[in-house]
């Protein structure tokens, strides 16, 4: 079965969400699945679940704290880009069905690493190997090489009545 490019960008809640989903449906079909976080450095209420509940996901954060409301340091630079590297053993090895890059759109938009980069990692994954790209502002190159694109769309959100992120909900 030929693996496919799947990004899932937008403004909207739920794009990590649905790889989430997307790597559970994985692993009750018996598929191996990698999950990658660039960006993000705290320890996340999915992080919890997947290393209490779901053995057949492994996950690896490539981030410090979160930055998006500042400029990235030199050290969220550099913890990123040995994720791009570690990420592109990952693919290389062939163990895993699944690969899910979540936030690796950010990542590129604050230039942490590059599109081209990243892309030409994605080109040497093994047939088969399903890839999902996560996050805001997915380049137009990137959205030009994807197999599949999502766009979560923002029409309403309580954020934006002073509303913080909720425990088991958003974070």
């Amino acid at each position: 079965m030929r693996g496919y490019i799947h990004i899932y960008t937008g403004n909207g809640k739920g794009k990590t969400t649905a790889a989430l989903g997307l790597s559970l449906r994985a692993v009750g079909a018996g598929k191996k699945v990698f999950f990658a976080q660039f960006v993000k450095g705290e320890i996340y209420s999915e992080v919890k679940a997947i290393q209490k509940f779901l053995p057949g996901i492994t996950i690896k954060q490539y981030g410090l704290k979160c930055f998006i409301y500042e400029k990235p340091s030199q050290a969220d630079i550099d913890r990123a880009r040995k994720g791009l590297k570690e990420v592109s053993e990952v693919i290389l090895s062939g163990k895993y069905d699944v690969i899910v890059l979540d936030e690796a759109n950010i990542a590129v938009y604050y230039n942490l690493f590059t599109d081209e980069e990243l892309i030409n990692i994605i080109r040497q994954k093994p047939e088969q190997t399903e890839i999902i790209i996560t996050g805001r502002y997915a380049s137009d190159k990137l959205i030009e090489f994807a197999d599949l694109v999502t766009e979560m769309k923002e029409i309403k959100h309580y954020y934006n009545q002073g509303v913080q992120a909720r425990k088991g909900i958003e974070s």
